[in-house]
């Protein structure tokens, strides 16, 4: 795998601020795919997080135009972790997040690993907590906005109050 530069990616978590809307304006953590998917090669000072329709994005979705050159998020359950990789890649997405379908999950990162199809995918996949992808879809539905706008990847190590920014809702 290729280098990435230093701070973006620490003890294999990578980490993304939501700007927008504000109520949400927080740094979450996610972790990349084990064996499949690209890297950022750069940073997206604004970029937009476009909640997948269907959700689960295992099949054509009827939001797609909006997530060509953005980045999805999409729901796990339904299909393979590189099966929702590969149809937000082909919307042209420029990554994913795939969020836990255990909304209560606030904790738990799960290893996503290569189906068994032998297919590939070049865009970075990332897994979040399932409670942290559903505060984000809560605070869109609640204001109306069909998409956050993000800043991805955040380079956690020149943030000295990196820890106040975290969500609430998370534990240390």
């Amino acid at each position: 795998m290729e280098a990435e530069r230093p701070g973006f990616r620490i003890h294999d978590y990578l980490y993304f601020q939501v700007l927008s809307p504000g109520d949400i304006r927080y740094i979450f953590t996610a972790t990349p795919a084990k064996d499949f998917g690209g890297i950022f090669h750069t940073r997206y000072e604004q970029i937009h997080l476009v909640p997948a329709e269907p959700p689960e994005a295992c099949g054509e979705l009827s939001n797609g135009f909006f997530i060509q050159d953005q980045i999805a998020l999409v729901e796990r359950g339904g299909c393979s972790f590189l099966s929702k990789t590969r149809v937000v890649q082909e919307h042209g997405g420029r990554a994913v997040i795939i969020s836990d379908n255990a909304v209560d999950n606030d904790s738990f990162y799960v290893e996503m690993i290569q189906d068994s199809t032998q297919r590939t995918a070049d865009i970075p996949a990332l897994f979040l907590l399932g409670r942290d992808g559903y505060m984000i879809r809560r605070s869109l539905e609640q204001h109306g906005l069909p998409w956050a706008i993000i800043s991805i990847p955040v380079n956690v190590t020149s943030i000295p109050t990196f820890e106040l920014l975290q969500p609430p809702w998370t534990f240390w």
